[in-house]
């Protein structure tokens, strides 16, 4: 996966050079091309050690951070609803997004310190940590779809499907990783291939795959019909979001037992 989105990005790269407006979205590539990566990396070192493993799933945890904070900036630019440019909301939506990474970086990684002894708060905060960026981040995609099904879709219609995707398979995602299924139904018989995690995984980088192509869609449709970000709004917000990670990182690499 992470040689898939880099891909992307190479061969998206050279247009984003000459074309400023472009920069959200390959922010939006860069951190699909990142979080794959160090989720690999994160499950590859996890057998070196305790400490290994805790620091890998915490790298892990803050690129996902990144990613959704990537993704509110690529919506903010060319997914938002047209009904709800220049309001309150699509004036708090990025720094509203910057905010929930940096938490959910703090809470994801807290949660590593209730494994042992705690582990289904440990599970519920870790949850909780990737649901709720996901469910702000995504309330613009909400309202679209939900104006598309009661009223037809006025703008953008050739992304909707997409967007519609990649909801379920974020919805999958979500559900596998909470329910363990379906493993719990015959527990040793999914320890090698078929264990909801991989699953997660699946469902996880198809509808990365699925979102990358509705934002690229809503770029190509949509452009001129929202104000779009200037590029250092946009890389200051990105830069913000990774310094907030990497110190909150860093907290739990000091907290760690040796």
């Amino acid at each position: 996966p992470p040689r898939y989105f880099l891909w992307h990005f190479l061969a998206w790269l050279p247009a984003g050079f000459r074309d400023p407006g472009m920069v959200p979205f390959l922010v939006f590539l860069g951190c699909c091309c990142l979080y794959p990566l160090a989720s690999s990396a994160a499950h590859t070192f996890s057998a070196a050690s305790a400490r290994a493993r805790h620091l890998g799933y915490c790298w892990d945890y803050a690129a996902l951070s990144l990613y959704s904070l990537g993704s509110a900036l690529a919506y903010a630019a060319y997914a938002f609803p047209s009904e709800w440019v220049g309001s309150a909301f699509h004036g708090f939506y990025v720094p509203g997004a910057l905010l929930n990474s940096a938490l959910s970086t703090g809470l994801s990684c807290y949660s590593r310190f209730l494994e042992a002894e705690r582990p289904r708060l440990s599970r519920a905060c870790r949850t909780l940590a990737f649901a709720y960026p996901y469910l702000f981040d995504s309330v613009p995609l909400f309202f679209r779809l939900w104006r598309c099904l009661g009223r037809g879709c006025s703008e953008g219609s050739g992304s909707i499907p997409l967007h519609f995707r990649h909801s379920l398979c974020a919805f999958l995602t979500g559900l596998l990783f909470t329910s363990r299924l379906p493993e719990r139904l015959a527990p040793g018989a999914f320890d090698f291939l078929g264990h909801s995690h991989q699953l997660f995984h699946v469902c996880g980088i198809l509808g990365t795959r699925f979102q990358l192509e509705a934002v690229a869609l809503d770029m190509a449709e949509r452009r001129g019909r929202l104000p779009l970000p200037s590029s250092l709004a946009t890389l200051g917000a990105l830069a913000a979001g990774a310094g907030a990670s990497l110190a909150v990182v860093g907290i739990c690499c000091r907290a760690l037992p040796p």
